[in-house]
């Protein structure tokens, strides 16, 4: 199974929070659907052997595109790569995009999952993060959506400054009241160089408090695991047979090609990653060239990347498989390393898998670093 990753980076408006690479300009945008599908038509050799299960349309906000531009892209996948019988095609939208006809429009296309950038349900949050849609387009879009695709995931934001235990409750139900298969949900980080971190630095907004986000996260679990929900990976969840086959993939060290500025690949020993210039990437693109860079991983690079996605998945770190492909030192680190998580009741062993406790989940990230191994000569 592998997958390709198709990136767009143009947004109408930069939300305050992100630090994902995007153009607020879209001047470019004819040019750049073009220089995407010469990428994917240059790069079908590296999947010669493989079978495509999954696109995904990320960015920036794909739903900018025009349904033309996305059917477009799809072909030149399916032109140029041996597509499986159904592949899971997924669309990253705002519900400012989503308006009856376009749900009606893309239900007719390849598309067959929608992810939907929601946040909130409360207006007050929207505006902080700057977001394009209000609340009662959230809801319309949801309204209209589940109309017409029964795969939908949407992404909710806790720990936002102000956002008490009960309204966040108030988001994820009214998230369940449309019947959503599959939540993604992240606390709200203050990454450097973005207009959140100025805010709260020029004391405009409160800065984002850890007890909060566990409180919130932890209420979250709760909520939906209730409500039928698996909590397949840190912060993802979703109902049996709706987990997202493209992330999933990522975590489960599948093969995946990136295309377009900023996107990353992996093909199980190499990564690489697109310049995150649009300019850049579409002068290489128009000359021939591609504008990737790419690192051969070591034996430790590969071993923490299993840690940290085994951690954060429901199919943990099998220790079997650290002994067989990294051999009899790092299994002896890990359990070295391990037993105080052990001991503190934050990590777990039960048949041969390393799985954080209900108590380790939301410090899993840092669990994962104190086992990573940084000093080993490959």
């Amino acid at each position: 199974m592998s997958g390709i990753y198709i990136h767009i980076p143009f947004c109408k408006q930069a939300c305050h929070y992100c630090d994902f690479h995007f153009s607020t300009s879209m001047k470019k945008k004819d040019e750049m659907v073009l220089a995407l599908a010469k990428e994917i038509a240059v790069r079908k050799n590296e999947f010669e052997n493989e079978i495509v299960e999954t696109i995904y349309f990320g960015g920036g906000t794909p739903s900018v595109l025009s349904n033309n531009e996305i059917n477009f892209l799809i072909s030149e996948v399916y032109k140029n790569y041996k597509v499986a019988a159904n592949p899971e095609i997924t669309l990253e939208a705002n519900p400012d995009d989503l308006s009856t006809e376009r749900i009606l429009e893309l239900s007719k296309s390849p598309i067959n999952r929608l992810s939907i950038g929601i946040q909130s349900f409360y207006e007050e949050d929207l505006k902080m993060m700057n977001r394009a849609h209000n609340s009662a387009e959230a809801k319309k879009c949801l309204e209209e959506a589940t109309k017409y695709f029964d795969n939908i995931s949407l992404d909710l934001i806790y720990g936002i400054p102000g956002l008490s235990d009960e309204m966040w409750r108030k988001n994820i139900q009214t998230a369940l009241d449309f019947g959503i298969p599959h939540i993604s949900s992240y606390a709200l980080t203050v990454e450097p160089k973005t207009a959140l971190s100025k805010l709260i630095q020029t004391g405009k907004i409160a800065e984002p408090q850890d007890e909060v986000a566990s409180n919130h996260f932890m209420i979250l679990v709760e909520m939906l695991q209730q409500n039928g929900f698996i909590h397949y990976e840190l912060s993802n969840f979703g109902k049996e047979n709706y987990f997202s086959k493209n992330n999933s993939a990522y975590w489960l060290g599948k093969k995946y090609i990136g295309i377009g500025p900023s996107a990353h690949s992996y093909d199980g020993l190499k990564r690489g990653w697109n310049i995150a210039n649009n300019a850049l990437y579409l002068k290489a693109i128009q000359n021939d060239e591609l504008p990737i860079e790419t690192e051969t991983l070591t034996t430790s690079d590969r071993y923490n990347e299993y840690i940290m996605t085994g951690l954060r998945t429901i199919w943990g770190v099998s220790l079997e498989r650290i002994e067989k492909e990294f051999g009899s030192e790092y299994l002896d680190y890990l359990k070295k390393q391990s037993q105080k998580f052990l001991s503190d009741d934050l990590l777990s062993i039960e048949n041969n898998i390393l799985k954080p406790t209900p108590k380790g989940k939301f410090l899993t990230d840092g669990i994962a670093s104190d086992l990573f191994y940084l000093n080993l000569e490959d």
